[in-house]
């Protein structure tokens, strides 16, 4: 279901809470010209799945609807940078010096077997599953199923956050190609 949220706020959350309810599989885009971040906090607790921007392009307006409909989640980049700016900082971790390397010692604590770590490279890139599946061979199942394993592993809900983990922690190289 896509929602034009530009009206009356209050009212939006309201009729996204009443489909939720009748229809709890049901995924939800709001549609706006731009999102204040208080409603895009509630509206995603309310069970809104994705948010896309009206100014966006057709084509990229078409595989953030697909992506919802595979079950991921949507915030344009535009949103994504106004939450990190506005997330306080946990107190808990060290600042990270930029200029030293992360090690792969690092992630041992994770538990990532050396295909998860191998996968979660090519989710680093925004590689897509179908992608990562003819690198290695198998099936796109099979990588479903490391993609769940490495989410729960480092404790993040989506392959996004996943990345957005991957660049901080794995260790800086070319990068996969996909052209193997």
């Amino acid at each position: 279901m896509i929602i034009e949220t530009t009206q009356n706020s209050g009212r939006v959350l309201e009729v996204i809470r009443q489909v939720k309810e009748r229809s709890p599989e049901m995924r939800i885009v709001a549609l706006a010209d731009q999102f204040d971040l208080g409603f895009v906090r509630t509206a995603h607790q309310a069970g809104v799945t994705g948010f896309c921007l009206t100014a966006t392009a057709p084509d990229v307006l078409i595989k953030s609807l697909e992506l919802v409909m595979l079950g991921e989640s949507i915030v344009p980049s535009v949103v994504l940078r106004s939450l990190m700016d506005a997330a306080p900082q946990r107190q808990e971790q060290p600042l990270q010096d930029n200029t030293a390397e992360p090690q792969l010692s690092d992630l041992k604590s994770y538990k990532l077997s050396a295909r998860e770590t191998e996968v979660l490279s090519y989710l680093k890139e925004g590689t897509p599953n179908k992608v990562i599946a003819r690198q290695f061979d198998i099936t796109e199942a099979t990588i479903k199923v490391h993609v769940k394993a490495i989410l729960r592993k480092i404790g993040v809900a989506n392959r996004t956050q996943a990345a957005m983990w991957a660049s901080e922690r794995l260790p800086r190289q070319d990068g996969p190609s996909v052209n193997k």
